[in-house]
């Protein structure tokens, strides 16, 4: 098992942060403009945490290389069902420099929105509080 996906199911920040590169990119699947910077990308993951309920990888796909991989999940939101994929790329460190989210369906997506949404000042507060 990849150690991204064994540590974002033992739910260990300290490990998922401490696997992102300082100029990580994270796209989001409900922002427009992506969020540059570790700090942004490990407060906005810890956030999801606190959304996503019955969180669970289901796939796990790597690229021949070894510094492109897809994780494929599934989750609530509320009531709402959600499918995804964590599409990841690693430096020549071994650390992601680029996390992009895809989520459907669009009622899951909008779902998503909202939560996280909620928790955006207490995300933009841990970020600067580092």
């Amino acid at each position: 098992m990849h150690p991204f996906r064994r540590a974002v199911e033992a739910n260990d920040h300290d490990a998922i942060e401490a696997l992102l590169a300082d100029d990580v990119v994270f796209t989001s699947p409900v922002a427009f403009k992506p969020y540059p910077g570790k700090a942004i990308t490990a407060a906005i993951l810890r956030g999801v945490t606190r959304v996503f309920t019955d969180f669970h990888y289901v796939r796990e796909i790597a690229g021949a290389d070894g510094r492109d991989h897809a994780f494929v999940f599934k989750a609530k939101v509320g009531d709402k069902e959600v499918n995804g994929c964590d599409f990841l790329h690693f430096d020549e460190d071994g650390r992601i420099d680029d996390f992009t989210v895809m989520v459907r369906p669009l009622s899951g997506a909008k779902a998503l929105a909202e939560a996280m949404g909620a928790q955006f000042d207490r995300i933009t507060r841990e970020a600067t509080q580092g």
